[in-house]
């Protein structure tokens, strides 16, 4: 099959022996990108796979580093990154669609034999990054166990020329100058210097008449003189671009500056030409999107406003740019302003505002025009937003500020968004105190001022205190004062009003007939949020202060409070009063609460008959919250020595929760009880549970308590293995002198029992040498004497 390929340079850079060259190309209309890495020496490549398989990036390591050092490189399709990990240099060429490698071990001017190779290293590797279909080369899959036959070219050797250019000419670069003379171009025209440009360009095409370039230099010049309207040169140079560069990537631009020259000049017929090669032959490209906007301006230019209209909307529907979108709606809302459709230019400029706002900013002059049109017809509400959008990007200083900023806050007034109004006035005063408008500003600011529904933040704050200072006990003070109290509470600033108390109880009553109401929601709101930032205290201070009665719905919170402040005797206060409530569920909550406070007060007996009340109303105990009163039943049974009663409770607990890490120390305590009572088996039962929980979870809190009390239990039941295992559990655990001596005095007595008389020998010796001062070495010593 026939391929047509347009190969140009992109990029070039060496480090030391290493080379990148970046080549983009095209393929039946599908661009792709070539990347050759070579080195003096052979490299190492590999290629990552994304989680679909895919592969996604090449990463190559050297064995040396670029001096100077590189940096990333970007492209339509690659992302190369060089990093240095451990002391090693790698290059990361990331695909931002798909990608190809390939190592080249064969150079087909000199080598005779060529093969499949099987290789991840190589002096030269080519990558080609490719949207969809990769270009070029047909991947054929090769059966593991095929043969890799070699191919031999002994008579004939393959042309090889190296790089083309457009003309498919040799590629020779001596030098980079007009690559760096190129950038200055790209530089110039970004700062929107096109007389500098245009001088650039004619330049570098001076001096490098055959440079790589010639069709990106021309670009720039034609979009430079068309920035500049001089049209006639644009038609010129743009009829030469087509000609000599008709495959470029910006063919379409350069037909959109054409065609919108020849408009410009007023050649209609000649401008619709180019317009419908554009339209036709680059339908998707953006620069189409333009064209319509430019085909509508010539219909408004010739006063048919309903073409304009069409062409203006054509593009709205059809584009996926929004600066398109957004000057496409622009113009159609200027078309029905024109036209005194004014709902109909508000709905398109509303699309500016939700999309684009900046728009207005960037096309000032114009939006200035519409901005006073809707002024003019009394829609101050849209001309407002607009002017506001202006001035969230216009500066200070520049021209109009001043003006604008006025206009925001007296056309804001005019509407009901009374609010912003009255923060664009105070926005004017904060930064023009001396300005041209502001007694105009000011007196618009105090006639609206108490209007304002919405009074937020510290910086009205501040307002309502200048008032009051300037007003004092005037009505506007009067009223401030009272709006300020209100706005305080809002953002519950509870306790600042209470120290207003005074000035509040010397408003008018007439006037404000609830200012009683705001000083006792206040001290409610203080109680509200001492109860949340647990400070009992103040909710004590506040309650007698003002003589408050607090809600019972508070009394969860106020329980919750005196419980963490430890004063306990006053939770059980709250508890004990809703113990006779009929609503069932409030009084297993208010028994459980009871139960705990009396446990925290040493009631025990308390504890435990107010525990079978709350029992005897719950249902299903398994599937109630309330099973956990058997953990403080068995804590109050604990503490008052019930054997029986911790034993039966126990039984619950692990019925219910089973055995968890949390209740190890009601384990413990069973196996305490269990020694008291000289209950081997409740000893083992439980401290076997103890030993296994701190084996699990690695921590060894009953330990060296736990393997003696279980040592003891196993060698009264003459299990001495098992004694043995436990106390040899000991071992690697870090225990005080005295400790360990009676470790390996026990160890030494079991091996004994198991007639291991040699390695109890050795025990005993330890144990003396632990602590030899200690009853345990003496008892050593004794059983050593005996054997």
């Amino acid at each position: 099959m026939y391929r047509t390929i347009l190969l140009f340079f992109l990029f070039s850079s060496s480090l030391f022996a290493l080379e990148i060259r970046l080549l983009d190309a095209k393929e039946a209309q599908e661009r792709y990108s070539v990347v050759n890495i070579t080195n003096s020496t052979p490299f190492l490549c590999q290629l990552q796979k994304d989680s679909f398989g895919v592969d996604k990036e090449l990463v190559c390591a050297f064995s040396e580093h670029p001096k100077p050092p590189f940096k990333t490189l970007h492209s339509d399709f690659f992302t190369i990154v060089p990093k240095e990990i451990g002391g090693n240099f790698f290059l990361i060429l990331h695909a931002k669609h798909r990608l190809f490698a390939k190592p080249i071990i064969f150079d087909l001017t000199k080598d005779d034999e060529v093969f499949k190779e099987k290789t991840a290293t190589a002096a030269h590797w080519v990558v080609v990054g490719y949207k969809k279909k990769l270009p070029l080369v047909a991947l054929t899959p090769q059966k593991e166990q095929s043969i890799n036959f070699p191919f031999y070219n002994e008579h004939e050797v393959l042309p090889y020329v190296g790089g083309l250019d457009l003309n498919g000419n040799p590629v020779h670069i001596k030098e980079s100058e007009d690559v760096r003379a190129f950038v200055e171009v790209k530089r110039l025209f970004a700062l929107k210097r096109y007389d500098d440009c245009i001088e650039a360009v004619d330049n570098v095409l001076e001096y490098y008449p055959k440079t790589l370039f010639a069709s990106e230099l021309l670009y720039y010049k034609i979009k430079s003189l068309f920035k500049l309207h001089a049209y006639d040169t644009v038609i010129e140079l743009s009829k030469e671009y087509l000609h000599n560069f008709s495959s470029s990537e910006n063919v379409p631009e350069v037909l959109l500056m054409i065609a919108a020259s020849y408009y410009k000049n007023g050649q209609y017929s000649d401008a619709d030409y180019f317009f419908d090669r554009l339209f036709h032959e680059h339908a998707d490209s953006v620069f189409s999107d333009w064209g319509y906007i430019y085909k509508g301006d010539m219909a408004a230019d010739s006063g048919e406003n309903s073409k304009a209209r069409r062409f203006y909307k054509k593009a709205l529907q059809r584009t996926k740019n929004i600066e398109v979108a957004a000057t496409a709606a622009f113009k159609l809302a200027k078309l029905y302003v024109d036209e005194g459709k004014y709902d109909q230019a508000v709905y398109y400029i509303d699309k500016i505002l939700h999309a684009k706002e900046e728009f207005f900013y960037t096309h000032y002059q114009e939006a200035k025009q519409l901005m006073y049109a809707f002024a003019d017809a009394q829609r101050y509400l849209i001309a407002a937003k607009i002017d506001e959008a202006i001035l969230k990007y216009m500066k200070r200083g520049e021209e109009d500020y001043e003006q604008n900023l006025r206009n925001l806050g007296l056309w804001y007034a005019k509407t009901k968004e009374k609010q912003k109004a009255l923060e664009a006035l105070d926005r004017y005063i904060k930064e023009y105190n001396d300005g041209l408008y502001i007694e105009e500003i000011e007196k618009t600011r105090d006639a609206l001022f108490f209007d304002t529904k919405e009074k937020k933040g510290t910086d009205l704050l501040k307002k309502y205190d200048a008032l009051i200072e300037r007003y004092g006990n005037d009505p506007i003070g009067q009223r401030a004062l009272y709006e300020k109290v209100k706005l305080m509470l809002q953002k519950r600033m509870y306790s600042d009003v209470l120290q207003l108390k005074e000035q509040i109880e010397s408003l008018d009553s007439e006037l404000y007939p609830d200012k009683e109401k705001l000083i006792q929601k206040a001290a409610l709101g203080l109680i509200e949020s001492a109860l949340k930032n647990e400070q009992c205290q103040v909710v004590l201070d506040v309650q007698k202060s003002y003589d408050l009665n607090v809600s019972d719905k508070w009394d969860f919170d106020l329980y919750d409070c005196f419980i963490k402040a430890g004063n306990f005797n006053k939770a059980r206060e709250i508890a004990k009063k809703h113990l006779e409530t009929k609503n069932l569920e409030l009084k297993k909550e208010w028994l459980y609460r009871y139960i705990e406070v009396d446990f925290k007060t040493g009631n025990y007996s308390e504890v435990i008959k107010a525990a079978k009340d709350l029992l005897a109303l719950v249902e299903d105990v398994e599937k109630s919250p309330y099973k956990k009163v058997y953990r403080v039943l068995f804590d109050a049974y604990d503490r008052l020595g019930d054997y029986d009663k911790m034993l039966e409770t126990i039984e619950k607990i692990i019925e219910f929760y089973g055995i968890r890490y949390e209740d190890i120390d009601r384990y413990a305590a069973m196996v305490k009880a269990g020694i008291e009572k000289k209950d081997d088996n409740i000893v083992i039962k439980y401290g076997k549970v103890v030993y296994d929980l701190q084996k699990k979870v690695g921590k060894r809190i009953y330990s060296p308590f736990i393997e003696f009390a279980l040592y003891q239990a196993y060698m009264n039941k003459g299990e001495y293995k098992k004694a043995l295992e436990v106390i040899t559990a000991l071992d690697n655990l870090k225990l005080s002198a005295k400790e360990r001596s009676r470790q390996l005095y026990l160890k030494g007595a079991v091996l004994d029992k198991l007639w291991q008389n040699d390695a109890a020998k050795k025990a005993y010796e330890a144990a003396i040498k632990a602590d030899p001062t200690s009853a345990w070495a003496k008892l050593a010593q004794t059983a050593l004497e005996i054997e």
